[in-house]
């Protein structure tokens, strides 16, 4: 084998660890991003809950608003 083939085996090793090590900030980054949308996604539906039990209140009162004429 020669220097030559060494080099560009190394230099193609050297790439791969590159790219290992932008996948892997890539990989984390995704991670925090879904941690994020996943919290996002819980208090959207705790707003959404708690929404619809305002809703159902009013209806009540409405209803029992209505009864009472």
């Amino acid at each position: 084998m020669t220097e030559h083939y060494f080099n560009a085996l190394e230099q193609k090793i050297d790439q791969m660890i590159q790219r290992c090590d932008q996948l892997e900030r890539d990989n984390a980054k995704l991670r925090e991003r879904e941690q994020l949308l996943k919290e996002e996604r819980a208090q959207l539906i705790h707003t959404n809950e708690q929404t619809q039990s305002k809703i159902k209140a009013m209806i009540m009162r409405l209803k029992a608003l209505e009864q009472g004429k």
